[in-house]
């Protein structure tokens, strides 16, 4: 076999691979021997079959498979043997096969990139002083308290009012035509909430029980509902029910029933405890990136395009879920697909350094996830998702996403062992600007 291995670019390279005949020569009767055992063909014997007789059947068919097996195992064994880090589906020409002659194709793919990394330990790191103030804790209260509310039908107006909870019956017409989606019964309405339009729910204040009032909503050209974006919808809006938003008093009894304390001192405790936590983690992640971020400055390399659009195409994946749980008016209709994609590209372009540089660095500290441990994290993994534990397993039963779990393992545990070892300064928060007389900011 001859080889030929060239440089593209810094992490583009093409193979050019010839077979010599009796290669060739043998996979072909290996194939043709392979057909004639499990074929039938009139007047012949299964295995007893001439190859004669199977090359007039099969001739083009056991070309194709020839053709894609020896490009296969040739290129299999050049990049094991080349010790060839590929990232990228190898984009192969093939010169025609023919048997008895040699058989050549080329291949171009994109390797990981080679560099070397250096002043990794002790990177310098800014830690901000923060505490949690009494005045987070009273509105994270306020919050728990909010959603332990209950609604209470009003029964001494019969007016809609900025802030009820209005029952609805509606229906939408465009051109006096009704269209998909256009009515609702019996739908309850935060007015004022943002969860509408706001023509819909100015419309809806001042609406008496009963009575039918028409508006028009005039809907945005890149409002995601394609059949109503651009258009003027016509409602027809009728209130049955207005309920108002009745929050618990604040005492002892209220912190024994909702938050399992003794007291609302305890409560506070609790709750001040809990975001603490949250601030604790929330600057651990943020040391995370600012390690990350300083690692990526010191280095640079060119990670492969192909690696980037994987991670592009994931993360606009994502992004594409969350908006589909999104009600239509919470999501950002100015915000195009165009212009998230390209957010995203850069993001993505990130992740992918931090990926390649991290990867190199737990192989330079000789950081490892043994199989054992992959194997409890799967199993911490499904007994978290519960019901949805059977499915975890049979994902993670897929080498592929074993191997994906393991490479955030190590990265992981490599990100500590950086953490552990970095220089981190606790430093004062920003000040606040405070405007001068008669500025604004």
């Amino acid at each position: 076999m001859k080889i030929d291995l060239n440089e593209l670019g810094p992490v583009q390279r093409k193979i050019n691979v010839e077979l010599p005949p009796e290669t060739v020569a043998n996979e072909f009767s290996r194939a043709y021997k392979i057909l004639g055992q499990r074929v039938r063909v009139k007047g012949f014997r299964t295995g007893k079959i001439p190859r004669s007789v199977l090359q007039g059947i099969y001739g083009e068919e056991v070309k194709g498979q020839v053709k894609s097996q020896l490009v296969e195992e040739s290129l299999g064994e050049v990049i094991k043997e080349r010790g060839l880090q590929i990232v990228s589906r190898p984009e192969v020409e093939a010169n025609e096969l023919e048997e008895g002659r040699p058989f050549s194709f080329s291949a171009v793919f994109e390797v990981k990139p080679e560099f070397e990394v250096t002043d990794y330990l002790g990177v310098p790191l800014d830690k901000v002083k923060l505490a949690i103030t009494d005045a987070q804790v009273e509105a994270a209260l306020a919050r728990f308290q909010e959603g332990h509310a209950r609604l209470e039908l009003v029964t001494d107006r019969e007016t809609v009012q900025q802030g009820d909870f209005a029952t609805l019956d509606f229906e939408g017409t465009i051109g006096g035509k009704p269209f998909a989606g256009g009515k609702g019964e019996n739908y309850v309405l935060e007015v004022g909430g943002g969860h509408a339009l706001p023509q819909f729910e100015d419309a809806v204040v001042g609406l008496r029980l009963s009575e039918r009032r028409t508006v028009q909503v005039s809907y945005p050209g890149d409002y995601p509902n394609g059949e109503i974006a651009g258009k003027t919808v016509d409602f027809s809006l009728v209130a049955r029910e207005i309920k108002q938003k009745v929050l618990p008093v604040l005492d002892d009894e209220f912190a024994k029933d909702y938050g399992e304390c003794a007291s609302m001192e305890e409560l506070r405790g609790k709750i001040r405890a809990r975001l603490e936590d949250e601030l604790h983690h929330v600057q651990a992640e943020e040391l995370k990136e600012q390690l990350v971020r300083r690692l990526i400055e010191k280095h640079s390399f060119t990670p492969p395009a192909s690696m980037v659009e994987r991670q592009t195409r994931y993360l606009m994946e994502r992004h594409q879920e969350q908006l589909s749980r999104q009600a239509p008016s919470d999501s950002d209709a100015g915000s195009s697909l165009e212009e998230a994609r390209k957010a995203l590209e850069a993001r993505a372009l990130r992740q992918v350094q931090a990926t390649l540089l991290i990867e190199k660095i737990s192989q330079l500290e000789k950081i490892e996830v043994l199989d054992k441990e992959v194997q409890d994290r799967v199993d911490q993994l499904a007994r978290a998702a519960g019901d949805r534990g059977k499915t975890i397993r049979e994902i993670y039963s897929r080498p592929d996403a074993r191997d994906d779990l393991r490479a955030q393992m190590v990265f992981d545990r490599t990100t500590a062992h950086l953490l552990d070892r970095a220089q981190i300064k606790e430093v004062d928060p920003p000040a606040l600007k405070v405007d001068a007389p008669g500025e604004k900011s």
